[in-house]
């Protein structure tokens, strides 16, 4: 089966912002394939065909792009979405722990562009969209491993798109702010906790669960990842919501010992 329509690929489309992103797709005109690590216990949707996949296996990432390929003959776009959570502070944190937040938030996303790419260059054409985070460019205490991976997604997405763009390609950054995601109850705790960061790590939770709980609805990131991959000439990075605007603003504004005592103040830390 081929189509005449543009095809998006977006990874962990099985809910929150992945699940939004493919509907808003499906509704701007897309042919729009969504996965799951199993997708078997995925409620269907409408406009959406579904393929498992484990961003953090070569060999599942070969394999899915393949049948994208196989069913509809082409990928026009593709949103990496799929990822982890990860809270605790970062002597709480184990090596082996960080490694598994970089596989899949990571080196899960390079797996997906590695496999994708030589489609897109054949086809002199493509839409790459990289879901990072706020916390790609703001510090977040308690949140090191997952901040420095939201970093990483970053620096390899603008390096990237420098590469391509002569290939008729771009790689875009989508940053969300807080997302009512249920991110924080999902999110890995710390594999070797220890007291001396116990009440911190509490207060911590608590101003995610209210962050979170008062964030944007997935629906915001949506639109915004559908602008991504439609605009002509698109921007490198796109803020979802007027959150993650103000914080972007305030990154690149504020003097750096006003922002360091705000980061402190936000997260309720002491001294």
């Amino acid at each position: 089966m081929t189509t005449d329509r543009p095809v998006a690929l977006v990874t962990g489309a099985s809910s929150g912002i992945g699940k939004e992103t493919a509907l808003a797709l499906v509704a701007a005109g897309f042919e729009v394939v969504g996965t799951g690590r199993d997708t078997s216990r995925v409620a269907p949707l409408d406009g959406v065909t579904f393929v498992d996949l484990d961003v953090a296996s070569d060999a599942s990432v070969a394999t899915a792009v393949g049948k994208v390929i196989g069913l509809f003959g082409r990928i026009d776009v593709l949103v990496n979405n799929a990822g982890v959570g990860s809270m605790g502070a970062a002597e709480e944190t184990s090596v082996a722990q960080a490694q598994g937040v970089f596989d899949t938030n990571v080196f899960g996303v390079m797996r997906m562009v590695n496999e994708v790419l030589p489609h897109m260059r054949s086809r002199g054409h493509g839409r790459i969209i990289n879901i990072s985070s706020v916390l790609g460019f703001l510090p977040q205490p308690y949140m090191a491993a997952y901040a420095a991976s939201k970093h990483a997604v970053e620096g390899y997405s603008e390096s990237l798109d420098h590469e391509v763009r002569e290939h008729g390609i771009r790689a875009v950054i989508v940053e969300p702010a807080y997302t009512r995601t249920g991110f924080e109850t999902n999110s890995a705790r710390p594999d070797m906790p220890l007291d001396i960061y116990a009440k911190g790590r509490q207060t911590i939770d608590r101003v995610m669960a209210d962050a979170v709980r008062d964030g944007d609805a997935p629906t915001v990131v949506a639109k915004a990842i559908v602008t991504a991959a439609t605009d002509t000439n698109p921007n490198v990075r796109y803020t979802a919501g007027p959150l993650a605007g103000r914080a972007r603003i305030l990154r690149r504004l504020a003097p750096a010992g006003i922002f360091d005592k705000q980061i402190r103040k936000m997260n309720q830390l002491a001294g």
